[in-house]
């Protein structure tokens, strides 16, 4: 009897270390007792690129084969939107699951914001080199005051965020290990058109240029502006350079917060609403498209490593970005305001033999910021943290019915918040006369009109106000709280 208990007592440590080992290797058991190898997982992240930045959503003026790739190879989501358009709280909570307002956070601004030590121990990195990932991240970061690859569970891969940190991910999947693999790519790009607006208004004013150290990102517009060899200006206006967006047009009843909150701000972007020519935004427009067509040359060129390394197969891709740009629409360039230019970012899945080749998904919210981290958990077999609120979109790329997926979902700003359902989006601005925006999606989605006011959509906004403020109390969002209206 007791040789048998210590049989069994022996049987029981040795699948323990089993199973420890082959966590630590990257190995779990499948429902058939089987062995199947977790698979590595490359997140890569432009910077300020909106949902219609590509040439596969039917962009005529852009070209981007690299991403074109993943979304030919995998699914794209159509209704993917970051947590707040703008650097620091988009990255923040794509590396946390977590609200920005979570830290207190609306703008850049909070940047220097100190990070709670309790949200250190559950960041992306953490979480997935406690289940037994090399978790790799490289180029750009702009987090929260304390948060660094090292602090948030990654080892650094470089600091470079234009072609060095491509060479860097070619180096690294071109090399060997035993353990999966969690890389993030964070690349610059296009985020330099930001300095165009910035750089024509100091150049009115006749004072320096705004950021002197900025001269790399200062020679990639100057490239980006260059027009096609041997052309006119009118042929290049006539044939080559897009033309204004639909939506150009400042929108009826856009709230004056608009102005007093964004625009006022940094009168740089108040400048080129009033002062640009048609033809200066137009300008605007190419750059912005060149930019991305530089940038997904290094997405491409490690794309073309990854296969080279024979890990295509076993690799899952995630393509985002942080946030996205304005783009001439309503007069406006850069980010922050709640537009669908800025808030809405492409959202690329790829795992060959799974994810539905060319896939779009036009029907499902997402929010990116929410939902990354739970997706990755999902497709290594680990749980996600408890306390995040964010969803897997991996049964979506399968096309599997999902019957309780959320039904809006939020966007925070810096003076703000938007909410959006299947047809409609709401908008209520901190302060001001007119401060709610409510667009009908399907029959304005260029964002022109305002409903707020519109008695035959009185019920939607009601609706849309008490989704908001479930929303809001549910999350503890106590900065956006005071100024929702009842």
């Amino acid at each position: 009897m007791r040789t048998s208990r210590f049989r069994d007592f022996r049987g029981v440590v040795g699948l323990c270390l089993a199973v420890l080992l082959g966590i630590a290797h990257g190995v779990v058991a499948d429902a058939r007792g089987g062995e199947q190898r977790r698979p590595n997982l490359l997140v890569i992240i432009t910077d300020q690129q909106h949902a219609g930045m590509l040439s596969c959503t039917g962009n005529r003026y852009v070209r981007t084969p690299g991403m074109d790739r993943l979304a030919a190879e995998g699914v794209r989501f159509e209704l993917a939107y970051a947590a707040n358009p703008v650097c620091i709280p988009a990255r923040v909570s794509m590396v946390t699951g977590r609200m920005p307002s979570y830290f207190g956070m609306r703008s850049n601004a909070e940047g220097r914001n100190q990070v709670p030590p309790e949200a250190l121990q559950r960041t992306m990195g953490r979480i997935f080199r406690e289940a037994g990932y090399e978790t790799v991240y490289g180029g750009k970061t702009h987090w929260l005051r304390g948060m660094t690859p090292a602090s948030i569970g990654f080892e650094p891969l470089t600091g470079k965020q234009r072609e060095g940190l491509a060479d860097a991910c070619v180096r690294f999947l071109e090399g060997t290990r035993e353990k999966p693999f969690l890389l993030v790519a964070s690349f610059i790009n296009p985020h330099d058109i930001c300095y165009m607006a910035i750089d024509d208004h100091t150049r009115s004013k006749g004072g320096p240029v705004m950021y002197p150290s900025s001269r790399v990102e200062r020679e990639r517009l100057a490239q980006a502006l260059q027009r096609p060899a041997g052309v006119s200006s009118e042929e290049f206006f006539a044939k080559h350079c897009p033309p204004l967006p639909e939506n150009f047009e400042v929108p009826a009843l856009e709230p004056p917060c608009v102005t007093e909150a964004y625009l006022k701000a940094r009168t740089f972007r108040e400048y080129a609403r009033d002062q640009w020519s048609e033809e200066r935004w137009r300008e605007h427009r190419w750059a912005y498209c060149r930019l991305t067509e530089m940038v997904d040359a290094h997405v491409a060129k490690v794309l073309d490593a990854l296969e080279r390394a024979g890990l295509e197969d076993e690799t899952v891709v995630l393509f985002t970005s942080d946030h996205g740009d304005l783009d001439a629409a309503h007069r406006l360039e850069h980010k922050s305001i709640p537009y669908e230019e800025a808030a809405r970012v492409p959202l690329l899945i790829r795992y060959p033999g799974e994810a539905k080749s060319g896939l779009v998904d036009t029907t499902h919210l997402v929010s990116v910021g929410l939902d990354l981290i739970p997706t990755l958990c999902d497709y290594a077999r680990i749980d996600p943290p408890a306390e995040l609120r964010g969803r897997s979109l991996r049964p979506l790329t399968r096309r599997q019915a999902v019957a309780d997926w959320r039904d809006d979902v939020v966007v925070e700003t810096k003076a703000g918040r938007m909410l959006r359902t299947s047809r409609y989006k709401y908008i209520v601005y901190e302060r001001g006369k007119g401060r709610e925006q409510l667009i009908d999606m399907v029959e304005d989605p260029g964002e022109m009109g305002n409903l707020a006011e519109d008695p035959a959509h009185r019920s939607v906004l009601t609706d849309h106000r008490q989704r908001l403020r479930r929303w809001v109390q549910e999350t503890g969002d106590r900065i956006a709280l005071p100024y929702l209206v009842p």
